[in-house]
């Protein structure tokens, strides 16, 4: 029998898909940006709104060096701001153009922005907060490339590898590499995206899945994202998969679902089953690339499962055409789908195709 990775080939089905785009893992910086009216404020004020910066008297705080940064990501001459006190001069000065922040409160990441310009400039910081009473002005500003209002609850974040279920993410934090390429994959951020996937992207799906309704035909095809597009970038922050998830989950009636950790990336949800266990992918549509990339991904982990992996699942919002459908069940691979709010149908590959499959899931090619 021909290898995996030679038949995958022929499918045009490429590895390693979820790794952040362009090979650059930025840094990612928790900001508490949400939890007190001063901060909310603050949000209101530079997040919710563009600042100027070009226009008198705001222009002439900037130094030269300042102006042109500013300009060269911004040539609207205006951007969202935000900023961090003398507190957090030495984590500040880690920070680069591309790292990414995510803004919490209340339990929430609120916002996910892209870092443009990074300087110090009290001065400038003044003329858009008041400063803190006892921590002083916010002197290291940071204008925001792109940004995406979210709200995903800090429970997505907790479910990751690594990360601790509780933790309300307390003062500014950088995430070390590791933490930052899990929090990319697992919230399934993006700064940026080809033409093709920009096309595709809707609510309706998303909107059904938070209103537990059921899809309606024609929106199967569809999918969802958050997204803000400003001139200079566009980042996206793709929300379907996780709603997905957590129906799915709770019609399974797990209250703390699972992920793992593997080398080809992070699982969308590792349940432990008697014989083994079970790998399961979402896609937040149901068409032939989306099985193809759920196919390519759950063989992919499957060997690094800390139990065998017996079972890979591909999880959809919808039913995929019945070639999709045998493409996963030539390989072993179930496909479970949404039928109805909170309902959820297997449909499983043949079990003599799955126990012929598991040595290969398992790294243990036969002869």
């Amino acid at each position: 029998m021909a290898t995996l990775e030679a038949e995958l080939s022929k499918l045009g089905v490429m590895f390693d898909l979820r790794s952040y785009t362009g090979g650059f893992v930025p840094l990612v910086v928790i900001q508490p940006s949400y939890g007190n009216p001063a901060a909310r404020r603050h949000w209101r004020d530079t997040l919710d709104a563009h600042v100027d910066f070009t226009t008198h008297p705001r222009a002439s705080l900037l130094t030269p060096d300042q102006r042109k940064q500013l300009n060269e990501f911004h040539p609207s001459g205006a951007a969202r701001f935000w900023g961090a006190t003398s507190v957090q001069d030495t984590k500040m000065d880690r920070l680069h153009a591309g790292d990414i922040v995510l803004f919490t409160g209340k339990n929430h990441v609120r916002g996910i922005g892209e870092i443009g310009a990074l300087f110090r400039n009290a001065q400038f910081a003044n003329s858009m907060w008041t400063e803190d009473p006892t921590k002083g002005s916010w002197h290291n500003v940071y204008s925001l490339l792109s940004f995406a209002p979210t709200e995903i609850p800090y429970e997505e974040i907790w479910a990751l590898p690594g990360f601790n279920v509780g933790d309300n993410f307390i003062g500014l934090r950088i995430l070390d590499p590791e933490k930052a390429t899990t929090i990319l994959d697992g919230l399934g951020i993006e700064a940026q995206v080809d033409a093709e996937l920009g096309r595709q992207l809707h609510e309706p799906v998303a909107r059904a899945l938070r209103t537990h309704t059921d899809i309606v035909d024609g929106e199967a095809l569809r999918t969802q994202t958050t997204r803000y597009t400003l001139t200079e970038r566009e980042l996206v922050v793709h929300r379907t998969e996780a709603l997905l998830l957590q129906e799915y989950t709770d019609s399974l009636g797990i209250d703390q679902p699972q992920r793992l950790r593997t080398p080809a990336g992070i699982t969308d949800l590792h349940l432990t089953r008697p014989d083994g266990s079970e790998v399961v992918e979402a896609k937040r549509a149901s068409t032939r690339r989306f099985v193809r990339e759920a196919l390519a991904q759950l063989l992919d982990y499957a060997p690094h499962t800390p139990e065998p992996a017996t079972r890979l699942t591909a999880l959809f919002p919808t039913r995929p055409a019945d070639q999709e459908l045998a493409l996963l069940h030539r390989y072993g691979i179930d496909c479970v789908y949404r039928t109805h709010p909170r309902a959820f149908e297997r449909a499983p590959a043949d079990q003599e195709v799955r126990a012929g499959m598991t040595p290969f899931w398992q790294g243990r090619p036969s002869n």
